[in-house]
């Protein structure tokens, strides 16, 4: 019998486990959310006459929590919509449900008693080859199991999800000896195609992979400012970005995560392991102290750091009280922001002979030997570790990776002159010739194992633009976009620019690829692989011609980019816009004309020009009002008025999406137009939207006149506008902005429901935008936001 997944229930309904069911439910997956019946009533309940018995009660911490997932930042849900899919009960009443359900997961207090009398409960009613799953941090999944029936033991495996599921990447699976592996692999490939999720096999080890290597890594820096006398500030102020370590660095991470929470996963293993390892895991006084004291961090409102006005101060673990925040800056600092590449950033800063260096040095080396230590105790192969701490803690490189970047003979060398023990099989593998733990042959990775390289497996649907350049694959490229070849027929026009902004040099990529597939492709994926699709136009490069008076070349550039995208749109083979991340401003103009849009997940798009003082100039006006028109034509309650309010509010209010759900919902994106759950997919989704168009007999749009409300729909428009300002809430100049724009949607001096064509719209659209230009505060906003990164209200 194939395995499938079309109902799943969670037991637990604190953070993690809502956060699950919130993700099975961002999939489409209706979910059962369960949780204890409640010993006693709330004052609330007792003033409404509830007693025990009333399902109210008995709910009450499953409903509870679906209320919560409505209110937390960052939002749980892709859409609110989705709650609907989340049926809240408890352990007691709605036990029998649970043989509806294909996936049953664990997530209740870390307890192996009150685990195994859970799953002795699951035992007795789940249907024979349903999944049960473990959300267990670190506690044994196989001693879990013990006492379960055959199936049971069968179908049973850890699933370690990271907080907050919806957005971390990582999923360890951890199986046990009788686990099929039939199971093991249905889960692996519906964690990662379904789920979205990077998944890596972890053996039954305590705190499996990541946390294991992460809390080792945060207790050795721990220790390394003790010893050296750093401060708090001073090591998170090179524990981040500047290693390739998320924004959060040390102590503002284990501030997210919560003391109380880290020390439980330091105990965890601490109670289980001996010797050197066990003094590392050993938790500092201080920590205890803050413990006692309760600051724990962001959810108790003080903890490494307190916030006091717009101060933020750090603690001082001696004296336990909070100082000023200091940050660390030294040569080797100043030095690594000149070079280009990690690799070199992390050599100029670990071979360095100063504070910054020192500090790295003993932060990271023995981090890289403790991964090499366990290999084999706590995972397959060294990609997987590599693989789980990238996922798991938002690492740029793994240990091993690390390891590499630095030089592997170079730094076992060091290790050694000053006294470390590195593995053997390290220094084997040098004796051996081998000088890294990974090498790249002809676009594929492979990685050391016991003498040689292997192949890193990957799933089939990901696409890697940098291997396929490295292939000779690039069709044509400039200064600011590629135009590669996908295979299959199928090219990807890749924006390589500074945060991918748009100016001519991508404006004729675009052209050249359009021309290009239209004579020798099926069609083009329009899509990269940056931190983020799009951030909008060049805005330097705007007000650097406002600013000489340059309204022609100006001018030129946004007629150029409107005629860019009307090409887009009319091309005569499928364009498949592939956003992810920030999809902002010109980025949502390029998404709104291609023939389909397939987006990740994690898609936010917007038309945000109004905050530099400007509106959309690149069609993203006409376009966002076509598609409402388009998705409101078959509506009963129909009105075009309706549909111009809608789109003047969406862009005067620069609302941008949480989510590719919500983007759909605000009908940046349409009902035809795809979502990948998991991001690594996204190209290939992507490139196979494009195949799929193009054996349908794929035929360019028919062009249209398109109905506007004219100049008493521009009158209804600036109503709302004008109490706003009448009310203080916006300025003279917003009101302006907002003029300028309601005359562009409503379609000029033109009687109601007037048909205009495509480029009238264009060319009021550009006379908008270019007289925007040329003020005086609109220039001041796009400063402001260059300088700042923020908006400017004047």
């Amino acid at each position: 019998m194939s395995l499938q997944i079309r109902k799943a229930a969670v037991l637990g309904s604190g953070v993690m486990g809502s956060g699950i069911a919130a993700h099975l439910a961002n999939i489409g997956i209706p979910t059962l959310l369960l949780d204890i019946v409640p010993a006693q009533l709330t004052k609330e309940e007792e003033a409404k006459g509830l007693t025990l018995e009333d399902m109210s009660v008995r709910n009450r911490l499953s409903t509870g929590a679906l209320q919560k997932l409505l209110k937390q930042k960052p939002a749980p849900l892709t859409s609110k919509e989705n709650l609907a899919l989340i049926q809240a009960g408890n352990l007691e009443d709605d036990l029998e449900k649970l043989a509806d359900c294909d996936w049953i997961i664990e997530v209740v207090v870390e307890n192996l008693e009150v685990k195994k009398q859970l799953f002795n409960k699951i035992d007795t009613v789940r249907k024979q080859g349903s999944i049960v799953s473990s959300n267990t941090s670190g506690i044994s999944v196989h001693a879990m199991a013990e006492g379960r029936s055959e199936d049971f033991k069968q179908h049973f495996l850890g699933t370690h999800f990271f907080n907050p599921p919806r957005y971390l990447k990582l999923l360890e699976i951890i199986p046990t000896k009788d686990t099929k592996t039939e199971v093991v692999e249905f889960m692996q490939t519906f964690g990662e195609d379904a789920l979205g999720k990077g998944v890596v096999l972890a053996k039954d080890t305590p705190n499996f992979i990541a946390n294991r290597i992460g809390t080792y890594g945060l207790l050795v820096t721990v220790r390394e400012m003790l010893k050296g006398g750093y401060g708090v500030g001073e090591v998170d102020s090179v524990t981040g970005p500047l290693i390739g370590r998320p924004k959060s660095a040390t102590f503002r991470t284990l501030d997210v995560v919560g003391l109380d929470t880290f020390i439980h996963v330091a105990n965890n293993v601490y109670e289980k392991v001996e010797g050197d390892e066990k003094a590392v895991f050993e938790v500092p006084s201080f920590m205890k102290q803050m413990l006692q004291k309760g600051w724990l961090g962001s959810k108790s409102g003080q903890g490494f750091f307190l916030k006091q006005g717009k101060e933020i101060l750090e603690l001082n673990p001696h004296t336990m009280e909070y100082e000023i925040r200091k940050k660390l800056k030294t040569g080797s600092t100043e030095m690594s922001k000149q070079e280009k590449g990690l690799a070199n950033k992390l050599k100029a800063l670990l071979y360095a002979d100063d504070r910054a260096g020192s500090l790295l040095w003993n932060i990271i080396s023995p981090v890289l030997i403790y991964s090499a230590q366990l290999k084999d105790e706590i995972a397959d192969n060294i990609a997987a570790i590599d693989r789980a701490m990238k996922w798991g803690f938002g690492w740029e490189l793994g240990p091993f990776e690390t390891w590499d970047a630095i030089g592997v003979r170079r730094s076992v060398q060091k290790m050694e002159e000053k006294g470390a023990k590195v593995p053997d099989w390290v220094k084997s593998m040098l004796e051996e010739g081998f000088e890294s733990f990974y090498q790249k042959q002809e676009g594929a990775v492979y990685f050391y194992d016991n003498g040689d390289y292997c192949l890193l497996a990957e799933n089939k649907k990901v696409i890697h633009l940098k291997s396929l350049k490295e292939q000779n694959k690039v069709i044509k490229k400039n200064s600011g976009a590629s135009l590669i070849d996908l295979g299959d027929d199928v090219a990807c026009l890749e924006f390589t620019s500074p945060n991918n902004a748009i100016g001519l040099d991508i404006i004729q990529m675009i052209n050249f690829a359009i021309e290009e597939v239209g004579r020798n492709y099926k069609g083009l994926v329009i899509g990269n692989q940056a931190k983020n699709f799009c951030v909008g136009a060049n805005l330097a490069m705007i007000l650097m011609e406002a600013q000489d008076d340059n309204y022609f070349e100006i001018e030129m550039v946004v007629r150029q980019f409107q005629q860019a995208m009307m090409n887009i749109k009319y091309s005569s083979k499928p364009v498949v816009a592939a956003p992810f991340g920030m999809t902002l401003g010109g980025g949502t103009e390029i998404c709104l004309p291609a023939s389909r849009t397939q987006a990740s997940s994690e898609t936010y798009m917007g038309l945000v020009e109004v905050g530099v003082g400007l509106i959309p100039g690149g069609g993203g006006n006409k376009e966002l009002y076509i598609k409402h028109l388009n998705n409101m034509a078959n509506n009963v309650d129909f009105d075009l008025q309706k549909v111009a309010n809608k789109v003047f509010e969406t862009i005067a209010m620069a609302k941008v999406s949480t989510s590719a759900a919500e983007a759909r919902s605000s009908n940046f994106l349409d009902k035809k137009d795809g979502i990948s759950v998991n991001g690594d997919h996204l190209l290939h989704d992507a490139k196979q939207a494009v195949i799929h168009l193009f054996e349908e007999g794929y035929q360019p749009p028919v062009r249209k006149k398109v109905p506007v409300v004219g100049e008493t729909g521009y009158a209804t428009l600036l109503l709302g506008a004008q109490g706003l300002k009448y009310s203080g809430y916006i300025s003279e100049h917003d009101y302006k902005i907002a003029q300028k724009l309601a005359y562009v949607i409503a379609g000029g001096k033109v009687p109601y429901g007037t048909e205009v064509d495509e480029q009238y719209l264009l060319d009021l659209e550009r006379e908008a935008f270019l007289s925007l230009v040329g003020e005086a505060k609109s220039q001041q906003r796009m400063q402001h936001m260059l300088l700042k990164g923020k908006p400017l209200r004047n």
